[in-house]
């Protein structure tokens, strides 16, 4: 048998890896490749959008900078094919992953937050903005999208008991993986390490004040964003990313820094809250009746498992708020949707009846 030597140096160890290319350093991945060819390539080069501002999409390839005209149907993280002489008319790419939520306020729709991302840390502090709601919600966003998330815990060094925080996060679900560190020094890029790898897109999403800027300085190793503290009397923090950006870190991931978000309206993610509440899920399919409301049913597994110290009620509670609100919100979107397609078909009607005219 003939042994390939082309990953070992003569010393014997691992060879350095080859240098990424220009696209690979932006996440540029097989998934988007395999969907145009080499003409189209050559002709309408891949961009990423790296920023979304009101005037336009800040976009990023080998070589091309520019400034696209907006578009609320691209996001941040998006591959585009860019058409220098229509920059507008730059066609969006097959998306691996999508974050996105009910838009806040009363309007219905859905606002894109990120495409492309390939792990999310949901970031939170070891102090009084630890809100285990707060990470479920976050936590069925990713799990919706497709996307693996990371519990992050901050400010580790500031807590009188991390174990206490560490737990409660560790129940919310054993497909999590939680990790509890010091966002400035070293800890960042050390144990982060598994997850931010050279070319891969991950995003910081939580709070302001809890360490999303701090954690994206630390991967760079220097300042690349302005940082604030937080306010000592409750613990929330102050604004200092004011609109989503990717950040491609030399030799490192590509990092979405996101604004905290005030309100995560869900909808559109019942497979993600599932993800999230598996263990009670799996308890809805034993109960003795199909349609059991886990209340005052006989053979209710659910209610059987609190009483046995199995199922914390809370997180019960938890459960059905999500599923009643991403119910509630997506029932409303569907209806919006059809709304919208009844008055397109009545207009064309109207066209269509309408008598020719000189």
């Amino acid at each position: 048998m003939t042994r390939d030597y082309s990953k070992f140096s003569l010393g014997g160890a691992p060879a350095p890896r080859p240098a990424l290319s220009p696209l690979q350093a932006l996440g540029w991945q097989p998934f988007f490749s395999a969907q145009i060819d080499a003409d189209d390539m050559q002709a309408h080069p891949p961009v990423r959008v790296t920023a979304v501002h009101r005037s336009g999409l800040a976009v990023r390839g080998d070589g091309i900078e520019a400034v696209l005209p907006p578009d609320a149907e691209v996001t941040v993280g998006d591959w585009l094919l860019y058409d220098a002489e229509r920059p507008g008319a730059s066609r969006l790419l097959d998306r691996k992953s999508l974050i996105q939520r009910r838009a806040a306020g009363h309007e219905v729709r859905q606002q894109l937050i990120a495409a492309n991302i390939e792990t999310a840390f949901i970031v939170t502090s070891c102090n009084a903005d630890f809100n285990v709601a707060r990470l479920e919600r976050y936590l069925a966003l990713a799990f919706e999208a497709g996307i693996d998330p990371v519990i992050l815990l901050t400010k580790a060094d500031m807590a009188e008991d991390v174990a206490v925080y560490v737990d409660q996060a560790t129940a919310i679900s054993d497909r999590v993986p939680v990790v509890a560190l010091d966002a400035r020094g070293d800890a960042p890029r050390e144990k982060l390490a598994p997850w931010t790898k050279p070319g891969r897109t991950v995003a910081f999403l939580g709070s302001s004040g809890v360490g999303k800027s701090t954690l994206t300085n630390a991967l760079a190793g220097g300042d690349l964003i302005e940082t604030q503290g937080i306010r000592e009397d409750d613990a929330k923090g102050r604004h200092t990313t004011t609109h989503r950006e990717l950040h491609v870190i030399a030799g490192g991931p590509v990092v979405l820094d996101t604004p905290g978000m005030r309100e995560i309206q869900l909808s559109d993610v019942a497979d993600g809250i599932a993800a999230v509440f598996a263990d009670i899920e799996a308890l809805t399919t034993r109960c003795r009746f199909r349609d059991c409301a886990h209340e005052t049913e006989p053979g209710c597994a659910v209610k059987a498992a609190i009483v046995a110290g199995d199922l914390d009620p809370d997180r019960l509670t938890r459960w059905r708020k999500l599923a009643a609100e991403e119910m509630h919100n997506s029932e409303s979107i569907a209806e919006r949707r059809a709304r919208e397609k009844g008055f397109a078909r009545h207009v064309k009607r109207v066209v269509n009846e309408k008598p020719n005219r000189r």
